[in-house]
């Protein structure tokens, strides 16, 4: 039988949630069925060398996707492609312009991964968007709460949306723990007998460290911690200043992008996502399959349909470091019975984004949507 070729085009197979869910999607893609490909532009990115070998790694010569355009429509052509698979807005706009332009018989699927919009511009630029996606032939939302955006803001039709959760890797995540080892430099942070927070992200806005730093001057001060912040980003000298204005700089530590987050998880006794908005929220997923108990905010979107309205960890108003603060000592507090209990549930939770069985209804997509 002949395969499938499905051409996977991102920016960048960055250190971000959506390289790293397409990652997952091309690892775990079925070889007997379809042929995966993968096209960036001209960047290198950190989840590269964890492709499987088998997956054809083309990159633009451009770094601007104003201008792969027309590169792109050329390999669609050239290569046979049958789907082309994208995710963000801006490169799903690209995507399925380069797919008309190739004028192949290729299906356009675009994946849609954040709660976007709220400015009168935002919310224009979301309509311009969403003109530009109806072209597509099936658009994927990783969660309810983003599908429901994509409707009243994209004004994109119900029928037209498919929800399929982030895979998450548990494989992949257990050879890393099992194989891993925290930094040299930052075991430190985990022997000093005192709680360890971790959280992990982009050091932006969205991400909101700086009401995750109030709250944990607030647990400090009940429960001495180590809070130790996983990526990197603009924000950077910001939070330090913040921390030290806070006197908690010594207890704060930004270690930067890690190859393996898994470790880092695995051995701290809480994660926190503080975050202003979301799509699906991976990392949570990704932080019950270690074994570690999660505090989120819980904003649009993702949180709660990953915990399951507060059924499988703590979650807290957006921006307010009280309740942040509150929930985090719940937590750390608990007896050894209940934090055992708390850690099997969520363990039992991560096995429902499985990216074995998530990817299955990728492939699905792809399928039904050959046949549109």
């Amino acid at each position: 039988m002949k395969k499938i070729k499905v051409l996977f085009f991102i920016y960048q197979m960055g250190a971000g949630g959506a390289a790293r869910t397409l990652l997952n999607i091309i690892n775990n893609l079925d070889r007997s069925r379809f042929s995966p490909k993968l096209v960036t532009l001209n960047f290198d990115g950190s989840y590269e060398t964890e492709l499987r070998e088998d997956v054809e790694f083309i990159k633009l010569e451009t770094r601007r996707l104003s201008k792969s355009i027309s590169s792109l429509a050329n390999i669609i052509k050239e290569k046979e492609i049958d789907v082309v698979f994208s995710t963000i807005p801006r490169v799903n706009t690209i995507a399925i312009i380069a797919n008309k332009l190739s004028f192949s018989k290729a299906k356009s699927v675009i994946r849609e991964a954040d709660n976007l919009g709220g400015t009168f511009r935002e919310n224009m630029q979301l309509l311009g968007f969403g003109t530009i996606y109806k072209l597509s032939n099936q658009i994927v939302s990783l969660s309810e709460g983003v599908k429901e955006n994509l409707v009243t803001k994209y004004k994109v039709k119900p029928k037209d949306i498919e929800v399929i959760y982030n895979p998450v890797d548990l494989e992949h995540i257990h050879e890393k723990i099992d194989n891993g080892h925290l930094a040299q430099e930052h075991k430190a942070f985990f022997e000093t007998g005192d709680k360890v927070i971790v959280t992990a992200g982009r050091l932006v806005e969205q991400k909101d460290q700086k009401t995750l730093l109030e709250a944990f001057a607030k647990v400090n001060d009940q429960i001495k911690s180590q809070l130790v912040i996983l990526g990197e980003g603009p924000l950077k000298d910001a939070l330090i200043k913040q921390a030290t204005d806070l006197k908690i700089r010594d207890r704060v530590h930004f270690v930067g992008f890690q190859s393996n987050p898994y470790i880092y998880f695995h051995h701290a006794d809480l994660f926190v996502l503080s975050s202003i908005h979301e799509g699906f929220s991976h990392v949570i997923a990704e932080a019950l399959a270690t074994g570690t108990p999660v505090v989120s905010t819980d904003c649009k979107s993702g949180p709660a349909e990953v915990l399951d309205n507060g059924e499988f960890g703590s979650l807290c108003e957006v921006g307010n470091a009280t309740d942040l603060a509150e929930k985090m000592r719940d937590v750390l507090q608990l007896n050894n019975e209940n934090r055992d209990a708390l850690i099997k549930k969520g363990y039992e939770r991560a096995q429902h984004f499985d990216a074995k069985e998530i990817v299955k209804q990728y492939e699905q997509v792809f399928l039904r949507t050959l046949q549109k």
